[in-house]
């Protein structure tokens, strides 16, 4: 997959990153999302120092993502138990 260099603004500065083609849109979301939780995690805490509240804020968005892996496999957990019990049910009313 071929990628090509995109600029993202964050805190202000310009970074450029290489992305997918195709998924530059993504990518910019993914910039400004980051930069309004940094923004709001300043205004909430009074943190000034950057390096601080963007620790802080990949801190939050891994624990996000661990939540909702977590939640993602409860959901499978459950929808496989409730296909088991389906079929158990159906074998046991074709027997009737």
């Amino acid at each position: 997959m071929s990628s090509q260099a995109v600029e993202v603004e964050i805190l202000g500065k310009i970074t450029r990153v290489n992305c997918p083609v195709g998924k530059e849109d993504a990518l910019r979301q993914a910039a400004l999302n980051l930069d309004q939780r940094i923004k709001d995690m300043a205004d909430k805490t009074k943190v000034a120092n950057t390096e601080k509240l963007i620790t802080i804020a990949a801190l939050n968005i891994c624990y996000e993502l661990l939540e909702q892996e977590a939640s993602s496999e409860i959901h499978q957990d459950i929808t496989q138990r409730l296909e088991f019990l389906d079929d158990k049910l159906d074998k046991a009313l074709a027997k009737e």
